[in-house]
């Protein structure tokens, strides 16, 4: 006599079911998720602010005066000429990056409250803004 077995698997409604929770959760967690991944931009924009502060402040030592505004943060990686006998650069291990969305750093000396300013115009590369839009400053 045969036998006939019946293989257990699941059904479609099941596959929905679990389909539609997978979704609600991804749904809950994914907005959460990308707000963090904001804030750690945030982060790392004024940590390498930070860096060129205090890479600055190093080539001051060195050669008595911050860079000029036309020289830039460029004066860390490459002695400007009238600096050639003082510099002991280059003052960054791997060049002048970028900000965290690609946006290069901005460089004024002197600053509006200080001898100088670095500063990035945020996710929207624009002047001012809010959240993650917002200007980021060594002031």
């Amino acid at each position: 006599m045969l036998e006939v077995r019946k293989h257990g698997g699941f059904t479609l409604l099941e596959l929905l079911v679990v389909i539609v929770i997978i979704g609600l959760l991804a749904a809950y967690v994914g907005p959460k998720y990308f707000a963090q991944l904001g804030k750690s931009e945030v982060t790392v924009a004024k940590a390498q602010i930070e860096a060129f502060e205090k890479s600055l402040d190093t080539f001051r030592l060195d050669v008595g005066r911050y860079p000029t505004t036309e020289e830039g943060l460029n004066a860390l990686m490459v002695a400007p000429q009238n600096a050639a006998g003082k510099w002991n650069g280059p003052y960054l291990k791997k060049g002048v990056p970028p900000d965290p969305w690609g946006h290069p750093y901005a460089y004024k000396a002197p600053g509006t409250k200080a001898e100088y300013e670095v500063s990035s115009l945020g996710k929207d590369g624009q002047p001012g803004g809010t959240g993650e839009a917002a200007d980021i400053s060594s002031q």
